[in-house]
């Protein structure tokens, strides 16, 4: 993922004489990959009534995260640009046509006003060359958090050198920072945590511990031709070039099970590439890390007062934990972390069909969630999960259509299992918890109540076919705490074009036929991959869309790649938008209704 400065990037924008106005974007490394690309006001946007949809801000280079600073009245927004952060030949800042200072892929972080105004850059290597300079901030940069929230304080981001040669970069290069929000001068922190398929990703701080989400550097515990070689998934295996395997956050003892990837390379879990594991061999915690406390698949933490000395894992038995946010105390889940979980995908050495999206909770203690040999609450070898070949399949010959074996023995210990499951291939992304004044809505069943949270779920990148009619991802979810211990999950604001959208007469609003990615060949008004949504000190809802990929196209025809040279993955420049929902209407109206549902006892989700 990635971010922009304030440029007019060197791509082939050409607007149309269409009435949607859409943009023709290119990714100039890649000729003939363009995209239509018009959010105009949200208008394909499918939100509940009492509640609106603008553009704060667009034009990004692949917006990841938002931070905040300031109050209600006047605040600065913090986004980070990731750069370079998928594989793929066209995703390269070297070789980008024009001026450094317009180059797409090199990383950053955008500040903005309250209006969404551009105000200044931060970290931003001022040549190509310079990108992977310890004094700038590297690709893909990902996670940002103050210190203090809204009240400032230490600006801390996290970034690696994954993405600086396509995505494949150096082994255990992710990095948290120290980034000056006014000057930009970027301190290192901690280094040295693992680098691989998922990095350093989103942070936050809760009493004195900085935490971290840290994903797993393989797609499902095994090394495989999808973490290898320059063309990355797809693409040739390089075998002269050693990459990072998993990192075990506890000792696990190997099934004996190893994986085929067709020529020749048999690989264990938690082992280099081409390297067998044994039955009964034990993996000690901490092997391939550079200290004693980094793992992959995990949830860590430090201490502020000595970042790099305290790391330790605080829960782990993840494919992939991205988004992290601590509930409020007086929540029904009592000021635990609530945690987003990307499932397994269809490629690689050890590829799986229909795993599904997690949202897992972590309330103290080192906790195990069960990966990589639980896909939520069902073991791999469930015959839902047999893989069905797909592009990106290391030895399909070898796996279609066979249970996903395990990698170890036994667990290290009892699995804790997740709060809940989402469809396969949504990308449960960021998340953030619902402020009083953003509840309410003004209509009955579209209220978004106190201590609900909202998720960002990003959507496939094309290795297996749709999850479902209609098509899941691309959108908002709402998940509703009862004070039973029960949830509800609910697509709360999802791309539905505005001719599609009916008003029912209860006031309910409802899409008669959703659409899909925002620059699909129609061209639409809409999300497009949204990973990450937090409240600004205004009490609205600010929606990241890193913008449009194109991919192996395999639930969306329209997003596939138009060279197969080019797969398996195109960033398309200049198309990320940060979108703002905030409330309408009469706000002490449903704050009066707020009130006499919690004294009737009616109101179940707060």
């Amino acid at each position: 993922m990635n971010f922009l400065l304030v440029l007019a990037l060197v791509l082939t924008v050409s607007w149309s004489p269409s009435p949607a106005q859409a943009a023709t974007v290119a990714n100039a490394l890649c000729p003939g990959e363009d995209v239509q690309f018009n959010p105009g006001n949200g208008d394909d946007i499918l939100v509940p009534p009492g509640y609106q949809i603008e553009v704060f801000a667009k034009g990004l280079n692949f917006p990841t995260n938002i931070a905040f600073k300031g109050n209600q009245h006047q605040f600065e927004v913090y986004v980070t640009e990731a750069g370079t952060s998928l594989p793929g030949i066209c995703n390269a800042a070297v070789g980008y046509p024009g001026a450094a200072a317009d180059n797409p892929f090199l990383a950053d972080v955008r500040v903005l006003n309250q209006n969404g105004q551009f105000v200044r850059v931060l970290g931003r290597a001022p040549t190509v060359a310079a990108r992977e300079d310890p004094a700038f901030l590297h690709a893909p940069t990902i996670g940002i958090a103050f210190e203090h929230d809204f009240n400032g304080g230490r600006l801390f981001v996290s970034d690696s050198r994954q993405g600086i040669r396509g995505a494949l970069g150096p082994k255990n290069s992710s990095r948290i920072l120290e980034v000056n929000p006014t000057t930009g001068q970027v301190t290192e922190r901690i280094t040295g945590l693992p680098t691989g398929d998922h990095p350093t990703e989103q942070l936050t701080v809760m009493d004195g511990w900085l935490v971290w989400s840290q994903g797993s550097v393989t797609n499902s515990g095994v090394v495989g031709h999808d973490n290898t070689g320059p063309g990355g998934v797809g693409g040739p295996p390089d075998v002269n070039v050693v990459f990072q395997h998993e990192i075990p956050c506890q000792d696990v003892v190997l099934s004996g099970n190893n994986f085929d990837s067709g020529d020749g390379h048999n690989t264990g879990g938690y082992l280099p590439h081409g390297v067998a594991g044994a039955s009964g061999q034990v993996v000690h915690a901490f092997t391939g890390a550079t200290q004693v406390g980094m793992c992959t698949g995990a949830i860590l933490a430090a201490q502020l007062s000595d970042l790099q000395h305290t790391i330790r894992p605080i829960s782990y038995g993840y494919r992939n934990p991205f988004g992290i946010r601590f509930a409020p105390h007086n929540h029904p889940l009592g000021g635990a972390l609530l945690i987003t979980e990307n499932g397994e995908d269809e490629r690689g050495a050890r590829p799986t069909n229909n795993s599904p999206d997690r949202l897992q909770v972590w309330n103290g203690g080192l906790d195990y969630h069960g990966w990589p040999d639980r896909f939520g609450f069902l073991a791999s070898t469930q015959s839902v999960f047999n893989p069905v070949g797909g592009p990106a399949d290391d030895n399909p010959a070898a796996v279609v259509g066979k249970p996903v074996r395990p990698l170890l023995r036994f667990p290290p210990q009892l699995p804790i299992a997740p709060l809940a499951l989402e469809a396969a291939d949504v990308a449960a992304v960021g998340l953030d918890f619902v402020p009083d004044d953003f509840a309410g809505g003004g209509n009955p069943g579209a209220k978004v109540g106190r201590g609900d949270a909202l998720v960002t779920r990003e959507g496939d990148f094309g290795f297996s076919k749709g999850n479902g009619e209609p098509e899941e991802g691309h959108d908002i979810e709402r998940v509703q705490f009862l004070k039973d211990g029960r949830i509800k999950l609910e697509r709360w604001a999802f791309n539905c074009r505005k001719a599609d959208q009916v008003t029912d007469a209860d006031g309910r609003k409802r899409c008669t036929a959703p659409a899909d990615q925002a620059f699909s060949e129609g061209g639409i008004q809409g999300i497009n991959r949204p990973v990450d949504g937090k409240f600004g000190p205004d009490g609205a809802f600010y929606l990241v869309d890193f913008g449009a990929v194109r991919d192996f196209g395999r639930s969306d025809p329209d997003s596939m790649f138009k060279n197969a040279a080019d797969a398996p993955l195109v960033q398309m420049p200049q198309t990320g938008v940060i979108w703002k929902i905030s409330r309408t209407g009469n706000h002490n109206q449903d704050d009066k209704d707020h009130k006499q549902n919690d004294k009737d006892g009616k109101h179940d989700d707060d």
